[in-house]
């Protein structure tokens, strides 16, 4: 096993198990099935979250706890993070006490894969920088189940040698796509979000319109998935609302945390997006209702409100 820092930034060391040692921070809904790709295909595996308990199934499986961020990347030659907000990837990315990157040794390489502030992923890439180190935003899309398949979009953004470097690591998870220097993997993935929020909002809209419409909602989207009108969302979703299962494949909280990111930026670049606008004005609707801790398909109970009217009343 190599002494910290060799097989992440040295081309001829290719990363393997036999090589490179690996932390995690953030073992939630997504972070704890990515992780488990890692471990199970022999990485040797060093954990951190901020309520351990939810560390306890990796840990069971042969992952080592750490107390904190930087413990965690001490012990780690490359170091991913999948945490909630931009707040929490500046404390325990930069923080000069507990921080990863205070942990972290030269030639050591920290990627983020919570969806985040662009601008931050290159704050972070100059400091790792500065430290001997590198640092790569690789936000995801494809939620619970493409994380637990191993088949998640992985948007890469940082140094192209460094991602390229990362690809065996990456390959556990699902596909990763170089876009660009850093915080290019943080804007394709606001880009993702743009279009999946209209897209949502599309699709919880046909729904209620078919179901007053006296169809048979879970007979129309079958009729619908295999023409133009069929789309991911409705592959993932569309069951869930249609049977009112809400669990969290990817919290409201975090997906409004992500349209106002988007916001922020169409803001600065004078970009006017009003289906962006329009989405997220619907799902702060679910925050304010209580609902931050649903799913995203609960977008279908905005509609739902504004309409009067429950897909699971009969005979209106």
């Amino acid at each position: 096993m190599s002494s910290s820092g060799t097989a992440a930034n040295d081309s001829s060391l290719p990363i393997s198990p036999d090589t490179t040692r690996v932390a995690w921070v953030g073992t939630g809904v997504m972070g704890q099935s990515m992780a488990g790709h890692l471990l199970a295909a022999g990485y040797a595996l060093t954990v951190y979250n901020r309520t351990p308990s939810k560390a306890h199934g990796l840990v069971a499986s042969g992952a080592r706890l750490a107390d904190s961020p930087r413990a965690a990347a001490a012990a780690a030659d490359v170091i991913f993070l999948m945490v909630g907000f931009p707040s929490d990837v500046r404390s325990t990315t930069l923080d000069s006490s507990t921080g990863a990157l205070a942990g972290l040794a030269p030639g050591g390489v920290l990627v983020d894969m919570t969806t985040s502030d662009p601008t931050l992923a290159a704050e972070i890439a100059a400091a790792a920088a500065g430290n001997g180190c590198a640092a790569i935003d690789a936000p995801v899309s494809g939620g619970d189940r493409g994380a637990r398949n191993a088949c998640l979009s992985i948007f890469a953004g940082g140094d192209a040698a460094v991602v390229g470097r990362l690809a065996p690591l990456f390959k556990l998870m699902g596909n990763a796509v170089y876009m660009g220097g850093p915080g290019a993997g943080q804007r394709a993935k606001l880009g993702n979000q743009i279009a999946i929020a209209s897209t949502m909002v599309g699709l919880v809209e046909g729904m209620v319109f078919a179901h007053k419409a006296g169809l048979d909602v879970g007979r129309w989207m079958e009729a619908i998935s295999t023409g133009a009108a069929g789309s991911k969302s409705l592959e993932l979703n569309g069951k869930r609302m249609l049977e009112r299962d809400m669990e969290a494949g990817f919290y409201v909280r975090h997906f409004v945390k992500d349209l106002g990111i988007c916001l922020s930026e169409c803001q600065t670049m004078g970009l006017a997006l009003p289906g962006l606008a329009l989405a997220q004005q619907l799902y702060v609707s679910l925050l304010a209702h209580g609902e931050g801790g649903l799913g995203t398909q609960a977008l279908i109970l905005a509609v739902e409100r504004l309409n009067n009217t429950s897909l699971e009343k009969k005979g209106e």
